[in-house]
């Protein structure tokens, strides 16, 4: 059975792990690399997933993929786990995906952010309305990608069927606005990871999205006891050894100009250092040169010892 409304609430306020997408040599989704990595990080005290997520390569799924992975993870992890499905495309699709979820009891439905060139803030609230109309799981819309106002979140934060809203915007000011103006009972998820934790944390959030937490789930645990202990110096520091690896997900690549385009691969060659499942990637990404995985061999190898120093 999906968790009760206030239930996912309460997983929200912690860390979200993204499981993302194993896929092999010929493209294809290895499914029991999903299972094993779930249930591994699950032992590591992890509570709240992300299936058919962005680093999940939500854009490089098929509809019934999005489904395939989701199942898989629903059935990999233990009744007590929260585990939220990506949700996009036009109304239509967003319902039908939503539909499918429901049959596999996914507990929240990620709305993700909206692939559209031209927005108007009514329409996109509109279509989280309809999206809610066909559902009773909570939704959690994820805020990135176009910049809204504060009375578009705040008419976000006051729908009924939003039990939170994962904030990925480079804006404390506007985050800060919205969770003063709000009700108290939404819960604001940093979505920016990491990096961001400790200046959101004091504008209103109670979780975030895993970074370096992806594949080390320990600093993400350690970093939110930290935070909710108000222990602001330990924060700090267990957020600044997460920086080198985020900063190098934030770099556009060889032959390239857009930022951010090895996020996904460097979170996925994370995993393979840490001894779980990255795999491989699609297009429109591309797999890091062997420059850029040595690299992601050194930070890994830098964050290790920084956490045996800090945590373990």
């Amino acid at each position: 059975m999906p968790l009760q409304f206030d239930t996912v609430k309460q997983r929200l306020r912690g860390v979200s792990v993204g499981l993302l997408t194993p896929f092999d040599g010929d493209g294809e989704i290895t499914h029991w690399k999903i299972e094993e990595n779930a249930q591994e990080h699950y032992r590591k005290g992890i509570r709240t997933y992300l299936t058919a997520a962005n680093i999940s390569e939500f854009h490089s799924l098929s509809q019934q993929e999005r489904v395939g992975v989701t199942e898989t993870s629903v059935n990999a992890l233990p009744s007590d786990a929260c585990v939220l499905a990506g949700v996009g495309g036009s109304t239509e699709c967003a319902q039908d995906l939503i539909r499918q979820y429901d049959r596999i009891g996914v507990d929240a439905m990620m709305v993700m952010p909206p692939d559209h060139t031209y927005l108007h803030e009514q329409g996109v609230l509109e279509y989280y309305r309809k999206l809610a109309a066909v559902t009773e799981t909570p939704l959690v819309p994820y805020v990135r990608g176009f910049d809204p106002t504060v009375e578009f979140l705040l008419d976000l934060s006051r729908m009924e069927s939003v039990a939170g809203i994962k904030y990925a915007l480079d804006d404390p000011v506007k985050l800060g606005a919205a969770t003063t103006r709000g009700p108290d009972d939404v819960v604001w998820v940093d979505g920016l990871a990491e990096p961001y934790a400790v200046s959101y944390w004091a504008e209103g959030v109670e979780g975030f999205s895993a970074g370096v937490s992806n594949f080390r789930p320990e600093v993400g645990l350690a970093l939110f006891d930290a935070l909710s202990d108000e222990n602001w110096s330990r924060a700090r520091e267990l957020r600044d050894i997460c920086l080198p690896y985020q900063q190098f997900r934030d770099e556009p690549g060889q032959d390239n100009a857009i930022p951010g385009a090895v996020s996904v691969p460097a979170v996925k060659q994370g995993l393979e250092l840490a001894g779980m499942y990255g795999g491989t990637v699609r297009e429109p990404i591309c797999p890091l040169t062997e420059s850029e995985l040595e690299q992601a061999e050194t930070l890994y190898n830098r964050l290790d010892d920084d956490i045996s120093q800090l945590i373990e």
